[in-house]
């Protein structure tokens, strides 16, 4: 083996063999259990960030282990058109070269966007192979692709013919820049500054006012009514008299509903519903018209007065509060907090826009998926987010599939000259259906919400309306693994389309992991600049092309240099090359249940280590076993192998159990702990005495065989998290003991299974190893050099404490550096005493230390901690750093005041220790 770990040398190498050996592809036997998970498809607009990778980690380590478990695996991989995301994407590009979609056509632009998504969408595949990640390549699909959008077709028509899908004028999210309904996921609503103004509405026929505060002006031009709360004696008498709505010359009544919270401003409010989602409720149920007022670009129409018509939303604004003010009917302005829903992708104002549009009776198809996790047929990982699941479930509204867009999947519908709507596969389809003469047809020119074809991804995929050998294999899959912000918007989606169209639930279980922020608990986003691409841990990256990926096409000046301050500032050198291995496993030891993931490259820097100890310690295993014998030899075993084989058996069933019930932060945590401490810490170094000492050739060969079957056994359990390392070192493993070669590929072997636990022996090693480390840590209290052999006492020893110094001795003396260990007869010179239970351990100072001189360097560790300490309490008490600092750089300071004062106490104790010799 090469000295160091290189994972550059190594990656390309193994991912190739896996890939063109078909090791990723299911197995075809039918009789082994089926494992199947289908990708949350990416979008087609770009690449991978992180939280990418840290789902496609997670669901690469359960296709790994249940692949090298037996089962018959399928990672099902693909993309998603992703619609509006996509055409953004592509007219950004024309714009720059000084053109727009509609300069090429509709057919021209959609080819655009194809040669787009080739491009992307390989971009997007060799990422995800850099992951490590180990999906049947071969059956790549594509939301759009042929089959797929076939599919599709059939659904909807489907869905139709049941009426279960219709077409309806209803109240959307619409943004006026993409003239299109958006779903609410591509809403963000923050809080802004802005006003609430309160208009003076008169009382026909009398000298009465009523005061309605609206933070949207413009829309009184489309005010049907003002309501109150029937129970409010204040108006009682006002309900069923009519407003002369200023500025318009309409009257609108005065209407009584509940829903009217009569303590919030003055108790009227004024009811727009063709612009506003609870207004549009309740002109439901009052019967009021709806008028809307604005145009698909969100100018005043000519429902409007004439004044105000082809005015900009926000300029008819400043108008309409100016007349109002010129009428004498502007009561106040007051500044006002409020939550402005813009688009995700424009960053434009969302209106809410009356039109007409397809939907989904979702009402309808939510009962059986509500069912089916309510019966325990699917189950949520963590439990708690079934709760939202039944909250969005139990007040689902119909589904608006419809976009008004040129890139997704056209809907398809035909329309006569009269407007009457024939659904159909195709027009041939649709003539013949409803048989129709040789009238001219058009169809609908809207395409469907991205959502509604991946609805349909866990069994179109599978080659579904045909009744594939997959489809009959591999649905229902095994588990979906997805964040919480798409609980609603695509798992639900799939459970109500899988139960209707399958008659079956899509997966059994649904893994929701968290989103992955900043290490100061910060969302990712460009905007601030902290946004991590997993190739860069993966490659490394130097600090001027980090600052140039991070501030490439950023209009603000402003915002581009906050970014580089920031870069520089966090990332002075740059960013190291961590290999995927320690990016992996750093994601893997986060993946705590239902919790965001604080990532910090700390981390992935100490896993990178970890990747070093795992090297050197193959290392040290092979320099001890090539060309050597090796014999598994029960009865030649030392007690050490046969402990390191119980401590093997506890930790392999501990990591099964975890990955089973999803939590890989323990499966890791499990994994850490016992190759950093237990095999690498303790077993190589109890091994040294046993090969380099005067064993028994049988004992040797025994030792060299526990040796490289628990690191054949440590390299198949941690496979599934650490796919690169662990694959180069057990082929090299298999060169020098063949008898451990059962397969051509690690990514392919049995998983271990074991049970050979002896507790009473763990015991036994428990107490040599505290006796060892008592002695380390007096060495390092009292400075002395870890080299120097030392003389150690020992009283009150039980029968067992005789029975373990016996069976351990060349152990203790070994390992512990010591010159003896001899009991303790009469009065015991001055000495340095741990207890191991009752036990007294006592190693006598004389001629090891210098009093004055520790006292001394003591003294001096002391003064110079002390100020530390007074300096960062000082800080942690100001309470300006509190309310300023984010929550995460002030519970770092805690924590390192926390250390700081534990190292004090620790130095004032030993120096306690000290004077009383």
């Amino acid at each position: 083996m090469e000295k160091t770990y290189q994972p550059s040398a190594i990656e390309s190498k193994w991912y190739g063999f896996w890939e063109s050996n078909g090791f990723f592809k299911a197995s075809g036997d039918v009789t082994k259990p089926a494992y199947c998970i289908v990708i949350p498809p990416p979008n087609v607009t770009g690449t991978l960030h992180m939280g990418h990778a840290f789902q496609d980690t997670i669901m690469d380590l359960l296709i790994r282990y249940h692949r090298m478990k037996g089962d018959n695996t399928l990672w099902q991989p693909g993309t998603d058109h992703a619609g509006i995301a996509t055409q953004m994407v592509v007219e950004r590009q024309l714009n720059q070269k000084g053109l727009t979609r509609h300069d090429l056509g509709r057919n021209k632009f959609v080819e655009k966007i194809w040669e787009w998504k080739e491009q992307s969408g390989g971009a997007i595949m060799q990422q995800l192979r850099r992951m490590g990640a180990s999906a049947d390549w071969s059956r790549e699909r594509f939301t759009m692709d042929e089959g797929l959008s076939e599919a599709v077709k059939k659904t909807f028509v489907d869905l139709y013919d049941q009426g279960l899908i219709y077409r309806g004028k209803r109240l959307v999210n619409w943004d006026p820049k993409l003239k299109t309904a958006v779903s609410d996921i591509e809403v963000e609503s923050l809080e802004e500054q802005g006003s609430l103004w309160h208009l003076r509405y008169p009382i026909a026929g009398s000298d009465e006012i009523m005061i309605v505060a609206t933070t949207r002006p413009e829309t009184m031009l489309g005010d049907t009514a003002v309501a109150v709360n029937p129970n409010d004696e204040r108006y009682t008498h006002l309900i069923g008299k009519m407003i002369d709505l200023p500025l318009t010359g309409r009257q609108i009544p005065i209407i009584a509903d509940d829903y009217v919270d009569q303590e919030f401003g003055t108790g009227c409010v004024k009811i727009t519903p063709a612009h506003d989602f609870n207004d549009y409720e309740m002109g439901k149920r009052h019967n009021l018209p709806m008028i809307n007022i604005l145009t698909d670009d969100a100018q005043i129409n000519d429902e409007a007065p004439e004044a105000y018509r082809g005015m900009d939303r926000f300029d008819a604004r400043k108008q309409i509060v100016a007349d109002f003010e010129a009428a004498g009917l502007l009561e106040k302005i007051e500044p006002h907090t409020l939550k402005i829903p813009r688009g995700d992708r424009t960053g434009q104002v969302i209106e809410p826009y009356l039109t007409d549009q397809w939907y989904v009776d979702a009402k309808t198809m939510a009962k059986p998926a509500i069912e089916a996790v309510k019966s325990g047929e699917i189950k949520f990982v963590p439990e708690n987010w079934e709760k939202t699941y039944f909250e969005w479930m139990n007040n689902i509204q119909d589904w608006c599939i419809s976009r008004q867009l040129w890139w997704g999947h056209q809907i398809p519908a035909w329309y006569d000259e009269e407007g009457n709507i024939y659904v159909a596969h195709d027009e041939a389809e649709a003539r013949t259906k409803y048989n129709l003469d040789d009238r001219p047809l058009r169809q609908d020119e809207d395409v469907l919400d991205t959502w509604y074809s991946s609805a349909l991804w866990p069994f179109t995929t599978l080659g579904w309306p045909e009744n594939t050998e997959e489809l009959k294999t591999f649905y229902p899959t095994s588990v979906l693994v997805t964040g919480f912000d798409i609980i609603f918007f695509w798992v639900a989606r799939m459970i109500m389309i899988g139960k209707h169209f399958m008659q079956e639930i899509p997966f059994h279980e649904v893994y929701i992991h968290g989103l992955v922020r900043d290490q100061d608990g910060q969302k990712m986003s460009k905007s601030k600049g902290n946004v991590l691409d997993p190739i860069d841990l993966i490659d490394g990256i130097d600090l001027e092309n980090l600052v140039k990926k991070r501030t490439s096409g950023l209009m603000q000046p402003q915002m581009a240099e906050r970014i580089e301050k920031s870069t520089r500032k966090n990332f002075p050198e740059g960013i190291k090359a961590y290999g995927t291995d320690a990016l992996r496993f750093t994601f893997t030891a986060q993946a705590t249940n239902g919790r965001d993931v604080i990532f910090d490259v700390g981390r992935v820097e100490g896993y990178s280590n970890f990747c070093n100890k795992i090297w050197n310690a193959a290392r040290f295993v092979f320099m001890n076993a090539e060309d050597k014998l090796i014999a598994d030899n029960p009865a030649a075993r030392s007690h050490i192998d046969h402990w390191i084989l119980s401590r093997l058996t506890y930790v392999n069933k501990e990591v099964e159990r975890h990955i089973e019930q999803y939590r890989f932060d323990l499966a890791t945590q499990t994994l850490y702990d016992f190759i950093w401490n237990e095999f690498c810490d303790w077993y190589l170094e109890l091994t040294k005495p046993i090969l380099n000492g005067d064993f028994s050739d049988e004992a040797k060969a025994a030792t060299r065989h526990t040796l490289m079957f628990t690191l054949d056994a440590i390299l198949k359990m941690l496979h599934p998290f650490m796919p690169y390392i662990t694959e180069e070192i057990w082929q090299q493993l298999v060169v020098i003991a063949p008898q451990f070669k059962q397969t051509d590929g690690l990514i392919v072997a049995e998983y271990p299974s074991m049970d050979v636990r002896n507790e009473a022996l763990e015991a036994d090693i428990a107490w040599l190893q505290s006796v060892l480390l008592e002695v380390r840590r007096i060495r390092a209290e009292m400075n002395i050099a870890p080299g120097r052999p030392l003389p150690v006492l020992y009283e009150n020893a039980s029968a067992e404490d005789q029975r373990r110094i016996s069976e351990n001795e060349l152990f203790l003396l070994k390992m512990g550096r010591l010159e003896s260990l001899v009991a303790c007869h009469g009065d015991a010179p001055e000495s340095a005493v741990a207890v191991v239970g009752k036990m007294r351990l006592m190693i006598p100072l004389a001629g090891l230390i210098d009093k004055e001189q520790e006292l001394t360097r003591l003294n001096r560790e002391i003064s110079k901690l002390a100020p530390s300490i007074q300096q960062l309490a000082g800080k942690l008490s100001n309470e300006g750093f509190i309310a300023k600092a984010p929550e995460a750089v002030v519970a770092k300071e805690r924590e390192k005041l926390a250390e700081m004062e534990n190292t004090l106490a620790e130095l004032n104790q030993q120096l306690v220790k000290i004077q009383a010799l």
